[in-house]
This record gives structure tokens, sequence and C-alpha cells, in this order.
């Protein structure tokens, strides 16, 4: 809505992306991506924006307004559910948790998005991953458990030494007495995760869903019998892994190997 404001406001005063950027000491793209909604306006843009146009202290009150996400947008519905939790568990057969990432970790991902993401971008996503991270320390603590396949924790994502404090992190998180985190064996031939990771929620309200992603496609499950379906699949993927103990020695084993 900021955006759409400016937008407004620059075309009522007759004035183009660029020509209103060199009027206030911005680029072109900078002003078209506050105006989508792509890019928070950064240090003096809004004053000065308000004043090029004329917009009289509307943007400068909208302004105030103004939230900022730290996560994907399309992450926003489910982030906002995560952080209210009372349980969530996780199945993940591909990449180390978000709740479970180092800064190291996490930027090295988000170097590697494609399309490629700016600096700017990286860190704000960084940020936001770190942010959520307070539930694992939220009171009252949450339920919380994780099912890891081993191929999501050997990938050396960021080097060797970034590995290493990896794999340490999430050992010190097992330790945790609301955390229980297990490994899957690499010796079982088959088991009921073989579709796809997912995660599952039961809300404030004792609400339960379910969140799938892949390729950045993601939606959330609320109906049955599909919601039932995957937390029963969980139930048998907690039995299916190695037992708390014995995934702690698995993780410790694989750091003294690094």
């Amino acid at each position: 809505m900021f955006g759409a404001l400016l937008r407004h406001y620059r075309e009522l005063a007759d004035l183009s992306q660029e020509a209103l950027g060199g009027k206030i000491g911005f680029s072109k793209s900078q002003v078209a991506m506050v105006e989508r909604g792509h890019r928070p306006p950064k240090g003096n843009f809004v004053p000065k924006a308000d004043s090029a146009t004329g917009a009289n202290g509307a943007m400068i009150a909208a302004a105030l307004k103004l939230k900022f996400s730290s996560v994907a947008t399309w992450f926003e519905p489910f982030a906002d559910e995560e952080a209210r939790a009372v349980a969530r568990y996780e199945y993940e057969c591909h990449v180390v948790p978000g709740l479970l990432q180092t800064e190291a970790h996490a930027r090295a991902v988000f170097s590697q998005a494609c399309p490629p993401l700016d600096d700017e971008a990286i860190e704000r996503l960084v940020a936001g991953r770190m942010a959520r991270q307070a539930l694992l320390a939220r009171r009252p603590l949450p339920d919380i458990s994780f099912v890891l396949e081993p191929s999501a924790l050997l990938r050396p994502i960021g080097g060797r030494d970034a590995h290493r404090a990896q794999l340490q992190h999430i050992l010190d998180i097992s330790q945790l007495r609301h955390v229980q985190l297990q490994v899957m064996s690499p010796e079982r031939e088959t088991h009921s995760g073989l579709s796809g990771s997912f995660v599952l929620l039961e809300t404030d309200d004792r609400r339960r869903l379910a969140y799938l992603e892949v390729q950045d496609r993601n939606f959330l499950v609320t109906e049955q019998p599909h919601l039932g379906d995957l937390f029963a699949k969980y139930g048998r993927l907690r039995s299916e892994a190695h037992g708390l103990e014995e995934s702690r020695e698995w993780i410790k084993r694989t750091i003294e190997g690094l």
C-alpha cells in the first residue's frame, strides 16, 4: 500500500521513476522496488519523496505504519502460526531445518539461491531465519521434535569449518529437554517418509496444521483426512528412526570424522 501511495503521488507530480530518483538521490531501480513493495524505503527516502512529489506529509504519515518482514513473503502465514505454536514436529530429508541452522549455514544456503539474491536480500533473510529460532527458547516451552535424514546432515554447506560448527550446534540443541531430535538410520531399507519433507504444528488454540514445501512452492494443510495422515506418518517415522541417545552418538561420530 505504501508503494501504491508513492506511485500515486509520483504520477500526480508528473515524475518518472528515474526523475524522482534523481531528485531525492536514489536510483530508478530503488524507487521501482519500493513501489513494488520489494524493498523498504531506507534513510531519508520518505521525507525527500514526500517533498519532491508534493504529498504534503501523506507519505511520512503512511511510513509510520510500515512493517517489514524478514522472511520470504510466501512463508509469512506459516511463520505467524509457528511463532505461537505449542508443538512443532518436522521431518526433513534434504537440508538442515531453518530452526537448527547456524548463521553461517543460513547465509551459505541463501547465497546459492536461484535466481540469485543481492546482498541486502540475503542478510534480510538470514536475520529472519535467526529471529525464528526464538521459538526454541520461548516461554512457555513448546514441544519440538525433528526426524532428520543423514543426507540432510552430511552435505558440507559453507565448507568444512561451517559444517562442523553446524553439526555441533545441532548436537547442542538436541540436549534441550523440550527438543527431541532423531536421525533416520542410513541402514534402513525403507520408511514412511519417502514422499518428502513436512512440518506439523499444534497452534496455541489447539488447532493442527501441516506445512509442505517444494521448490519455493508451499501450502498449509488444514483439512482431514490428509492432515491426520501426516500426523500418523510422523508417529511412524519417530518409531523407525534412531532413538534420542543413538542419534546424538551418530552426530558425535560424524563430527569426529570431519
